[in-house]
Parts: C-alpha cells; sequence; structure tokens
C-alpha cells in the first residue's frame, strides 16, 4: 500500500478511471481479442477497485492492479465458458505477463489499438467514435458532443462498429508498413480529440482533463517516431505542444478559467513552446501545409505575442483564410471570424457569424456573446451567453458564463 489514508474517496478512483482506462482496454483488447469482452473485463475491474481501495487504500500501481484483475476476471469468465475449440484462447490468457511481445510495426498497445479501430471496413466517423471510447476513455455522452449528435444517436453508432468488426472478422493486428499512412487521416483526428477533450473537457468540475492532453502528446510523439516523413504527424504534435503550453496559465488556484486575453504569459511553459514553434519551422520547410499544420502556426503566432495587444491578428487572419480554402467547416470558419473581430471590428465578424449554421455548438454561442458584448448590445449578449450556458456541460466553463453574462445585468 502507499500509505493513503482509509476512506478512499470514489472521486480519486474516477480519476484512475479516466488516466488508466484506454492502457487497459488496449491490453485486455491485445490478450481476449473482443472489445465487448475486453471493456467489461475493464468495468468489472474497476468495480472491484471501488469495493477494495477505499479500505485498502490505492495499490502502488493502479494500472498493474487494474489490468492484473481485468485479466484474472477474463480468465475466469472463459474458464467458466471453456470448450474444446477454445482452449488456446485459454492458454493465451495464461502465458506470463513478461513474456516479450510480438514484433510489429506498432509496439505500443494503445496505437496498436487505434489503428485497428481505424480499420477501412469501418465508417470514418464510426472510427473516431469507437476509438475516442476506447482509448480516450471518454463516455458515450462525452464521445457524443465531440461529435455535436445526441447520446443515443452515437450509443447506436459504437454498438454497429463493434458489430461491424466483430461479424466480420476484422483482426486485432496492426497493418503492414505499407498500410499505415491510409488509415493516418483517421488516427490523427482521435489524437486530436483526445487531446481537445483534455483541454476543454466536455463534462465534469474541471476545464481541463491533463491526464487525456498527456496521453494525446504522447501518442503524437509516438506517431512522429513511426512516421517521421508526415508533415501532418508534426503539424499535430506542434499544435498540442503549443496550446499545452499554456496550461498553467488556463486556471486560476482554485480551477476557475482564464481566457487568452487575459493569461499571465510569463506562467506559460516556455520549453513547450520553444519545442512546438521549433516543429512549425520544420513544417514549413517541408512545404505541404495541412490543417493541423496550419492550426500549429496559428498558435506558434500567438505564443510569439509578449501580450495579448501585441497578437499579430493579421497574419492569424491570413493563416485561418488558408485553412477556410484547404479543409471548410462552420468550426474553421467562427475561429477566422474571432480573428476578423480584432482586425475589422466586431460588428463585421457578427455578420460572419450569424450566417454559420452552428446553434447546437457552445462555442458558437459564446463567441457571439461576446461580439454582442464588444458592439454595444447587451440585452441580445444576454440572451447569446443563456444560450451558451445551456449548451454547456463543464462546471468550470459555466461558472466562467455565467461570470460574463452577469457583468452585462439583466440578472
Amino acid at each position: 500500500m502507499t500509505g493513503h489514508p482509509p476512506d478512499l474517496p470514489a472521486a480519486q478512483i474516477e480519476r484512475v478511471f479516466r488516466a488508466e482506462y484506454g492502457r487497459a482496454v488496449a491490453v485486455l483488447v491485445r490478450l481476449l481479442g473482443d472489445i465487448d469482452a475486453a471493456e467489461e473485463a475493464v468495468q468489472d475491474a474497476f468495480a472491484a477497485a471501488l469495493r477494495h481501495w477505499p479500505s485498502r487504500g490505492l495499490p502502488p500501481s493502479p494500472a498493474g492492479w487494474i489490468i492484473t484483475t481485468a485479466r484474472n476476471r477474463a480468465i475466469d469468465h472463459r474458464r467458466r465458458e471453456a470448450s474444446r475449440t477454445d482452449r488456446h484462447t485459454q492458454a493465451a490468457l495464461l502465458r506470463s505477463p513478461d513474456e516479450p511481445a510480438e514484433e510489429d510495426a506498432v509496439p505500443d498497445d494503445r496505437l496498436r489499438l487505434i489503428f485497428t479501430c481505424c480499420h477501412p471496413a469501418l465508417a470514418a466517423e464510426a472510427r473516431v467514435a469507437l476509438t475516442l471510447r476506447l482509448l480516450g476513455g471518454l463516455s458515450t455522452a462525452e464521445v457524443a458532443r465531440a461529435f455535436l449528435v445526441a447520446e443515443p444517436t452515437m450509443a447506436q453508432r459504437l454498438v454497429r462498429a463493434k458489430g461491424k468488426i466483430r461479424h466480420a472478422r476484422i483482426p486485432y493486428r496492426v497493418p503492414a508498413d505499407a498500410d499505415l499512412p491510409d488509415r493516418l487521416r483517421t488516427v490523427l483526428a482521435v489524437v486530436y480529440l483526445i487531446f481537445n477533450e483534455g483541454y476543454a473537457a466536455s463534462s465534469g468540475d474541471r476545464l481541463i482533463r491533463a491526464e487525456l492532453c498527456a496521453e494525446a502528446i504522447r501518442l503524437g510523439r509516438a506517431l512522429a517516431e513511426l512516421m517521421p516523413d508526415e508533415p501532418e504527424v508534426l503539424g499535430l504534435l506542434g499544435l498540442m505542444l503549443l496550446v499545452e503550453s499554456r496550461r498553467p496559465a488556463r486556471t486560476t488556484g482554485d480551477g476557475r478559467p482564464v481566457r487568452l486575453a487575459d493569461q499571465d504569459r510569463a506562467r506559460w511553459d516556455r520549453g513547450l513552446v520553444a519545442e512546438g514553434q521549433a516543429i512549425v519551422r520544420r513544417c514549413l520547410r517541408r512545404g505541404r501545409p495541412g490543417p493541423y499544420q496550419i492550426q500549429a502556426a496559428v498558435n506558434a503566432v500567438h505564443s510569439d505575442a509578449p501580450s495579448a495587444a501585441a497578437t499579430d491578428w493579421a497574419q492569424i487572419r491570413q493563416l485561418y483564410d488558408q485553412l477556410l480554402a484547404l479543409a471548410p467547416s462552420p468550426v474553421v470558419a467562427l475561429h477566422r471570424a474571432v480573428a476578423v473581430a480584432e482586425t475589422d471590428g466586431p460588428e463585421t465578424a457578427l455578420r460572419l457569424v450569424d450566417d454559420l449554421d452552428l446553434d447546437h455548438y457552445q462555442p458558437f454561442h459564446a463567441v457571439r456573446a461576446d461580439l454582442l458584448r464588444r458592439s454595444g448590445r447587451a440585452a441580445e449578449a444576454v440572451r447569446a451567453y443563456d444560450a451558451a450556458i445551456a449548451r454547456t456541460g463543464n462546471a468550470a466553463e459555466r461558472d466562467l458564463l455565467h461570470d460574463l453574462r452577469a457583468a452585462l445585468g439583466g440578472g
């Protein structure tokens, strides 16, 4: 035991669940060859943790405890359902955990599972959603928010994706080196969405889920090592490092969010800034721009500015012009409108925002509220803040929106 006192709070166990769920599922999928069985075994292990850890304290290696318990429960389950045809499965489960893993193109269990879930037989959105659920440890509701769809719709997609893997007998193996680039786009999208959920959690009391940011960056570094000649891999890694560099300044001591314009830039992690900017320069020299590289460049411009007032918004607007031409979407247009507000004024930006079909998207209403506030249209801004608050599942972010709304009056 680690010396933790009895009555370990459930919240601490939940943090372990959030941090280790993806790793545990990845290991169990490799051992069992079945997603549903792996998820069930890991969930059973965490249920056991909820029973034992509060009185016994946190074990020295929580992740090891979860994986070992899940593995043992899976073995017990397979033994109960044993037949002569599945004895080879039992043998695989019973092998020593110290036995060397098979050599393949992707040595990391979690990265291997991402590539496996990104099999071309699955629809693109299903690949991303399933991997977020398995690797990111996101709930079905959180995955649904990432895709801007209703939770029941996402639940059905996940069931269909797992059924497709099972019925089509999609193998749990890593593709050959030559096939890796074909799955790269979806893999990068998965890593990006895991990072985004960590950067701004869609639910819960904390704005930031640091363990998800760290996992996404770890996966990004592994991808960069695996595929060093892919500029978009480097672009995504640079983007995540530059955004992560601001984390120390993004919340107050009590966890309240601090907007970019109000952050103490002396608290930014200059080591991550330097590494991210160096990656952006490498990408520029490649001359093969892509969406992640452009977003990394936007954040490099922010990191260059010693203060919010010194930000080169004209350059940021040009980068968003390029991104909108390369990967047009309403969300990119919304980000571009924020830059337009700084170069051409909030009224001009507001006309652009009002043309976007993003009513279901919380940041749309938050941006619109800010533009209305800056345009002197307080009553409309209050209503826009109300719309943003209604679409916010994160308590810390909701508190910030309430504060901004209260500053305008009107309740």
